[in-house]
This record gives structure tokens, C-alpha cells and sequence, in this order.
């Protein structure tokens, strides 16, 4: 039951997330690396996924949500850099408007990651294949 709530809360994140990207395009613009081309088409596209990851969470059989949990989780991961480009050159964007504020949001990145991974079942359904698959 906790791990349902936690997944459609997840979920619910993700989809707000999405939404946002397109109602406040500007706030997520403060998270796209100068160096990246097309900022606009990042934070669309990053919007799109965030839609459709979300709606996973929420909607996906069972029998898929590990594998959900997986490319959450590698989502988290890939969109960490910008997190760090925004510690790193100060921008202020969603209210983080201090370097301390913008670096105890970095802390909470690992924890999206083994959330995703803990509500679908990612973690224990593959430490099951690999305990299975060891032979003595």
C-alpha cells in the first residue's frame, strides 16, 4: 500500500513537473547548460518525457513498472547535470534563490532515484533475477 502511494505521488510529481515546463518555461530554462543548443526544444522535450514517465508511474501494468523504474530513475540521472549547472552558475529559478538553498537541492536527486526505483520494484525485482540466476 505505502509503495502504491509513494508511485502515484511520484507520478503525480512528474506529471506537475511536465505541465510546468510548458505553463513557466522560463523557470526550467535556468537548468539548461548555456553550452546546450536549443534550450527551448530542451525544456520541451523534457516536458514531454516528464508527461509520459508520469502517466507510466501512474498507468503501467505491473509487470511493467520495473522497467519503468528503471528509465525514471536513468531520467533523474540524466537531467542531474543541470541541476548542478544551475548550483554552479547561480541561477535563481523555482524559488532557490541561494547558493545553500540551490546545493540541498542537489541532495534530493539520489533520493528521486531510489524512489523511483523502490516504488515499481526495480531494485528488488533485479537483485531477485541476480540471486536467482547465482548458482553454487
Amino acid at each position: 500500500m505505502l509503495t502504491t502511494i509513494a508511485r502515484l505521488a511520484l507520478g503525480a510529481i512528474l506529471l506537475v513537473a511536465g505541465i510546468g515546463h510548458f505553463a513557466s518555461a522560463s523557470e526550467f530554462l535556468a537548468q539548461v547548460p548555456s553550452w546546450m543548443p536549443a534550450p527551448e526544444a530542451v525544456v520541451a522535450i523534457s516536458g514531454v518525457v516528464e508527461l509520459a514517465l508520469g502517466l507510466a508511474l501512474i498507468a503501467a501494468p505491473a509487470r511493467w513498472r520495473p522497467i519503468v523504474g528503471w528509465i525514471v530513475a536513468a531520467f533523474f540521472v540524466v537531467i542531474f547535470p543541470g541541476n548542478i549547472w544551475q548550483f554552479l552558475e547561480g541561477q535563481a529559478a523555482f524559488g532557490l534563490d541561494s547558493d545553500a538553498a540551490r546545493f540541498v537541492r542537489l541532495l534530493f536527486q539520489p533520493v528521486l532515484v531510489v524512489w523511483a526505483l523502490w516504488v515499481t520494484g526495480a531494485w528488488s525485482t533485479w537483485r531477485a533475477r541476480r540471486e536467482g540466476g547465482v548458482r553454487s
